[in-house]
């Protein structure tokens, strides 16, 4: 009986990854939409990031030369050294958001003690440049008065501590999201069609009229779409890795990849559950795309969840990538198990209720 049982479980896995693999189209429909939306933030990333800046040095001397340089070290523009006639083309055909001049009696006015004005000349065409500018400038002209050390005329310093151990660029935090978001769509899709399309090719009757157990049939199916899901995760993960962007550390590797196979298994479990009960490839594609999307967005999408509004936070709450999403930002950006344990067990106890409702809608769609 068990012999027979594991045979026939591995033969609907065989098969169905067999006509996954074939079918590559459906790998296709489910990465477009993800690599899109990672397109959309690497080039919001590189707009909002660092702001273009032309910069105006009009005084050579010491002081003025300093304030180049600490321009040049700030890392919060990307600068652009000009003359005035430069600066002002460039500002004109929207090359940069801002000047800033660096006055010619800039250093004999610090060395008298009289004020200092840097000019800074803004497109505020949009509001997140100007502030961002706004915000930028007086941070350098603050690092400015901290190399002048016991001249300074400013003995108020800023002693910066950071809670984190390492800095992690706007975009790179952004891919763990959507590597949860390609799990998602892919497992909810790839499982989705596959127990469709039994009822719309009508092979679902050979499988009824042969002798095998219906608890194989279902477990095959469950087995091929986590392990198409969890290979496609693994490798966009892998490759993030590659490229520096989802690299964890020693042991943290074991907790990403134990993270994507329970984003996987419950994906996988959820779209079974939709193929059986719609039993048409069609709507369960169209319904699994909008369901996908409305459980990363509804999980706090690209954004911080913590900086969001309450509301938003409490209805995250009861979506389970709100806790995958966590977890892997923890052990990859920061090497840290912080509320690993309840990540996992939300993520378990989620798992555990889409496989119940996989398993019991493919059960009465076989039965009727």
């Amino acid at each position: 009986m068990i012999p027979t049982f594991l045979h026939t479980t591995w033969a609907i896995f065989k098969k169905d990854l067999a006509v996954w693999w074939r079918n590559r189209l459906t790998v296709v429909v489910s990465i477009i939409p993800v690599l899109g939306l990672l397109v959309i933030q690497a080039l919001g990333a590189v707009a909002v990031g660092r702001s273009p800046v032309a910069l105006v040095t009009l005084d050579h001397n010491p002081k003025g030369s300093q304030m180049q340089q600490i321009f040049h070290q700030a890392d919060v523009f990307r600068l652009k050294d000009a003359t005035p006639q430069q600066a002002q083309k460039l500002l004109q055909t929207l090359q940069v958001v801002a000047v800033v001049t660096i006055p010619s009696d800039f250093t004999q006015r610090v060395e008298a003690h009289e004020p200092s004005p840097i000019e800074v000349t803004v497109n505020n065409l949009n509001v997140d440049f100007t502030n961002d500018i706004r915000r930028a400038v007086p941070d350098v002209i603050t690092q400015f008065y901290r190399a002048q050390g016991s001249a300074s005329p400013l003995k108020v310093m800023i002693h910066e501590h950071d809670l984190r151990s390492r800095d992690v660029e706007f975009f790179q935090f952004n891919v763990l999201p959507m590597i949860v978001l390609l799990l998602t769509l892919n497992g909810l899709i790839t499982s989705g069609i596959a127990t469709a399309r039994e009822w719309e090719t009508r092979t679902i009757k050979e499988m009824l009229l042969s002798p095998v157990a219906r608890s194989a049939i279902i477990i095959g199916k469950v087995l091929a779409g986590f392990t198409a899901t969890l290979l496609l995760g693994i490798l966009i993960f892998s490759l993030g890795a590659a490229l520096d962007w989802t690299r964890p550390e020693g042991t943290y590797w074991v907790t990403s990849l134990l993270v994507l196979a329970l984003i996987a298994l419950l994906s996988t479990g959820l779209g079974v559950a939709l193929g059986a009960a719609l039993q048409r490839i069609q709507p369960v594609s169209a319904l699994s795309t909008l369901g996908a999307f409305y459980l990363f967005f509804l999980a706090g999408g690209i954004s911080i969840l913590a900086f969001e509004p309450t509301w938003v936070q409490n209805v995250a709450a009861y979506d389970p990538l709100t806790y995958g999403v966590h977890a892997l930002q923890m052990a990859v950006f920061y090497s840290s198990s912080d509320l690993l344990g309840r990540d996992v067990l939300i993520l378990s106890l989620s798992v555990l209720a889409a496989l119940g409702l996989g398993i019991l809608s493919m059960r009465r769609g076989i039965a009727s």
